[in-house]
């Protein structure tokens, strides 16, 4: 059975569980990290010597890297849905997972973090609202793609789409100011149809 390690109130945490779910695997989630601890123990930190959430096993192999371990289940569990058989969609879809971390990850938490995770007394507004701005530009990108394809992963729903719709639910929960970005808003929409995404992802903010 796959295992599963990491708090469920991560973005990268939630990657794993989403997809998992939608594979219909079965496995175990053992919660760690944040207010649970643990990262830090010494059998954690074999598994994951950057003491960072997920961690995976399946079987004998130990994977860590949110990403990469949506990747490897899958290619592995689902290939030719989740995981496109064709290198170029392939190729594709691995590109917006990729964006998602390099492009969107950094000003996404300086907002999500100052507005979700602050005290109101704490919060820098500055860095929030700078944060909104990268977040609406980068998010922009992202809404031109969808007026030619409904999915990041293509003509369906695919990995590639699984590390966006992750920051995607808490971009729309937040109490912020959004700009209207249509296409995006649609893709949104289908992905809360989704039973996978509302057991793992839309569980609150926190």
């Amino acid at each position: 059975m796959l295992t599963i390690w990491g708090r469920n109130n991560s973005t990268n945490v939630k990657k794993v569980l989403w997809c998992a779910e939608e594979i219909g695997l079965l496995y175990e989630w053992i919660p760690v990290g944040g207010s649970f601890g643990g990262t830090g123990d010494a059998a954690y930190r074999a598994m994951n010597p950057t003491g960072l959430v997920p961690t995976i096993r399946d079987g004998d192999f130990v994977l860590w890297e949110s990403n990469a371990i949506v990747r490897y289940l899958a290619s592995r569990y689902a290939s030719g849905t989740l995981a496109p058989e064709s290198p170029t969609e392939r190729a594709g879809a691995d590109r917006w997972m990729d964006f998602a971390s390099t492009s969107l990850a950094a000003p996404f938490r300086d907002v999500f973090w100052g507005l979700i995770r602050t005290p109101p007394e704490k919060r820098d507004m500055t860095a929030i609202h700078s944060g909104q701005e990268k977040c609406a530009s980068v998010f922009a990108i992202a809404d031109r793609a969808l007026s030619t394809q409904p999915w990041f992963s293509g003509a369906s729903f695919g990995m590639g789409d699984i590390p966006l719709g992750c920051f995607a639910y808490a971009w729309f929960e937040m109490p912020i100011e959004r700009p209207d970005l249509p296409h995006l808003a649609a893709w949104y929409s289908r992905l809360t149809e989704r039973q996978a995404f509302r057991k793992t992802v839309m569980i609150g903010l926190s």
